[in-house]
């Protein structure tokens, strides 16, 4: 009987689901838009060309800027420290970071790195002053720099005493999420030839698809001890086998997913206690029991996705200068 009312309330959880729309609220430009961020009333997005856009009332109207100086960079990441403060990634040599404290006005590089290998993949922010962001390995180290003065200042560090990195991993600048702080500080996923789960001190082999270059894991949420893992083989996005992992205990066990999201996804974020929404290029899924079950509500693509509790609203960027918005009941 208890099974039975289980089943019955998460088949109307997903008809109510797929009764709702994603709504596009921005799209036409060239731009891929791959950092989102949301701090009370502000949604901050970030991309190529140098591109910056912010709202403030639920993405109805946008300010876009493309910061001087910075055209031609791509701002893979950005996290809103309050509503007029956020820092911006700029990934590849020279790698920038840079902070803006008036809602976008003005912009201040705060660092760069101009190291011919260095590749800026995700940033996240443990509190307003403590954050870290991480890079593609140089000479099989895996690259870390911390702030401590809310992304005033950055050095590179060995805090996490992470393992080397094996031949062929790395980071995907995908979506800003492969790096987050949880329950058990700082954890990172990686992709390429080897797909694994860091915290400090130690790695895990991750049983999701990998071996090439574009497989492996893309993103990472937490909550509780529920960890979701976005993966999938970037050149092969329809193909949903090994394309999102979940852990309920911490990181101590991975399994796959009873049913799978529908292909390659890039990024996922809690809009629940146990639900949650993954988005990809090829779609969007929604699961109501911490990632065992998925079904596609939307064939709409995204790189990125966050959740605003203040509106209860699932945010998403992608490619073609595209922003769009899931109102959730």
């Amino acid at each position: 009987m208890k099974k039975s009312l289980l089943l019955l309330l998460a088949v109307l959880f997903i008809i109510k689901m797929q009764a709702q729309q994603v709504q596009i609220v921005v799209q036409g430009s060239k731009t891929s838009f791959r950092g989102l961020s949301i701090k009370g009333r502000s949604i901050w997005v970030s991309g190529s060309g140098g591109t910056v856009g912010r709202s403030i009332d639920g993405g109805k109207n946008w300010q876009w800027q493309t910061i001087k100086g910075y055209e031609k960079i791509e701002f893979r990441d950005i996290e809103a420290l309050d509503e007029q403060t956020a820092v911006i990634m700029g990934i590849a040599s020279p790698a920038y970071i840079l902070k803006t404290s008036d809602g976008g006005q003005n912009w201040t590089k705060v660092y760069e790195n101009r190291d011919t290998a260095m590749f800026l993949d995700a940033m996240t922010f443990k509190n307003a002053k403590e954050g870290l962001v991480i890079g593609d390995p140089i000479n099989n180290k895996i690259f870390v720099a911390q702030t401590k003065d809310g992304g005033n200042s950055w050095q590179p560090t060995n805090q996490l005493s992470l393992p080397n990195a094996q031949p062929g991993e790395a980071f995907f600048a995908a979506s800003g999420s492969n790096v987050i702080w949880s329950a058990l500080g700082y954890c990172i996923v990686s992709g390429g030839a080897a797909s694994r789960f860091f915290t400090r001190n130690k790695a895990v082999k991750l049983p999701t698809t990998q071996g090439s270059q574009m497989t492996g894991a893309n993103g990472i949420a937490a909550q509780g001890k529920m960890l979701l893992v976005a993966s999938g083989d970037y050149n092969n996005r329809s193909n949903p086998d090994s394309a999102f992992i979940y852990s309920h205990d911490l990181g101590k066990t991975w399994q796959l997913p009873a049913v799978m999201p529908a292909g390659y996804r890039s990024a996922v974020c809690f809009t629940g206690k146990t639900t949650a929404v993954t988005c990809g290029i090829t779609g969007i899924d929604i699961t109501s029991d911490g990632g065992v079950n998925w079904k596609k509500i939307s064939e709409e693509g995204f790189n990125t996705c966050a959740y605003n509790k203040a509106d209860n609203t699932v945010y998403f960027a992608g490619n073609n200068g595209r922003v769009g918005k899931l109102q959730l009941q």
